[in-house]
């Protein structure tokens, strides 16, 4: 990550970022900023976020709560449909 966004998330979250890969969190942004409105792109980041919060409030892993948030962009994008 550059330094301002590292900087940022310290102020934030402090050292915890959990197992969650940031590269991850760009890709979810690229794939719903260019396969929906631009707009969604934060919000699905967003949406992510709280949803990976969720599980490791449930003593889940975040890194598979990401996968998870990852999985279901990928085929509500493709045309499937959400559980």
């Amino acid at each position: 990550m550059d330094e301002w966004i590292d900087s940022y998330r310290h102020e934030l979250a402090g050292d915890k970022w959990g197992d969650v890969d940031p590269e991850r969190v760009l890709e979810l942004a690229r794939v719903v900023a260019h396969g929906t409105e631009r707009r969604n792109a934060p919000l699905a980041t967003f949406m992510a976020g709280r949803y990976v919060a969720s599980q490791e409030a449930r003593g889940r892993d975040a890194g598979e709560g990401l996968e998870q948030a990852i999985a279901l962009a990928d085929r509500l994008l493709a045309g499937g449909e959400a559980s």
